[in-house]
């Protein structure tokens, strides 16, 4: 009899042990908890994607429909700055576009400036210079060694209606000088603001 309350009670240990184990088992093999229901707000798990701030997204900003500046000239001329980047390599670089609203093909007659090596440069913002007026200094478009302009070039010109993109590189002013006067040969004078 003794034996038999023995042998119970073993069994009765035994099978509660294995409960305990098959219990921690499914706990550990589980990984979401055993639970089909939906995730709540406070438990919900981050991933790499969700810890990431919108700031440290590329950036979106489209530089090309900003406007820093416009200069109107004659005949429905109208030259648009959309930025002034202050390069690493000490240059800064002005980018914006030419609309022509004349009725006839523009060929930035004058544009080349007084410089007989600039003038050699055809239809082209070649003559353009940034003035420092806290600096008092003057800075013409970089050219190459064989004096071709650090600039667009408008090979046919821009015909009646149209717009075309432009650039143009300078030398960099002191890196305190924040605002400087774009000037073309023939328009009026316009106040941008570098970035960068």
């Amino acid at each position: 009899m003794r034996a038999a309350m023995t042998r119970i009670r073993f069994k009765g240990t035994a099978v509660a042990g294995a409960s305990v184990a098959m219990a921690v088992v499914l706990t550990a093999c589980g990984g979401d908890s055993g639970s089909d229901k939906p995730e709540s707000k406070h438990e919900k798990t981050s991933t790499p994607a969700d810890n990431q701030a919108p700031e440290e997204s590329a950036p979106t900003e489209d530089t090309e429909s900003q406007v820093l500046g416009t200069l109107r000239g004659a005949d429905g001329v109208e030259v648009v700055i959309s930025s002034a980047q202050r390069d690493s390599g000490g240059f800064i670089t002005v980018k914006g576009s030419v609309k022509n609203g004349s009725s006839n093909r523009f060929t930035a007659q004058g544009w080349q400036g007084t410089e007989q090596e600039m003038r050699n440069n055809g239809a082209s913002v070649a003559g353009a210079s940034l003035v420092d007026q806290t600096g008092k200094k003057r800075y013409l478009v970089l050219r190459d060694t064989d004096g071709r302009c650090l600039c667009t070039q408008f090979v046919t010109g821009i015909a009646a209606g149209k717009d075309a993109a432009f650039f143009a590189q300078f030398p960099a002013p002191p890196a305190e000088t924040t605002e400087v006067d774009f000037q073309i040969p023939t328009m009026p004078t316009a106040t941008i603001k570098i970035s960068g």
